[in-house]
């Protein structure tokens, strides 16, 4: 399955990077209403490096963690799911130029736990969840790289 985000931001595509680069960028890419435990964070988005967390679902905890495999600057990083809830995933964060700023897109190849009772379920159950995310993260990055820029030009 596939899941897309886009969002043209007024900003280049080196001042979004720069947002992901931050130390404290996946800390403030996570919702608030998720019950999210950062065990290891992202030291970099450079290949090999892994990140470790637990989340919330249901009743129970669950541990993922992912590993950076494709690293270029103001292009790209992808990250895959190492170990998790889902059977497949692998995610890409594409940084473009666009006539208005830069084109943040997210591109995610996924497959739901469960097999074929997952994918029953992804239009009600982890899609929804997805969107929400991903408007969320777009969200953020905009705010924050709209912020430094302010700072940057005073």
């Amino acid at each position: 399955m596939q899941f897309l985000k886009e969002s043209v931001l007024p900003a280049s595509v080196a001042d979004v990077f720069a947002f992901h680069e931050r130390p404290d960028a996946f800390e403030r890419l996570q919702p608030p209403w998720e019950r999210v435990e950062i065990i290891t964070p992202p030291t970099s988005l450079a290949v090999g490096t892994r990140v470790e967390l637990k989340t919330r679902v249901g009743p129970f905890w669950i541990r993922i963690v992912a590993e950076h495999v494709a690293y270029e600057p103001n292009e790209r990083f992808e990250d895959i799911m190492v170990k998790g809830p889902f059977a497949k995933w692998h995610h890409q964060h594409l940084f473009l130029p666009h006539p208005d700023g830069c084109l943040l897109r997210d591109e995610i190849e996924y497959a739901p736990p469960l097999g074929w009772l997952g994918r029953l379920v992804d239009p009600i159950a982890v899609r929804p969840k997805l969107q929400k995310l991903f408007d969320y993260r777009h969200e953020v990055t905009r705010r924050e790289v709209l912020a430094a820029l302010s700072v940057s030009r005073r």
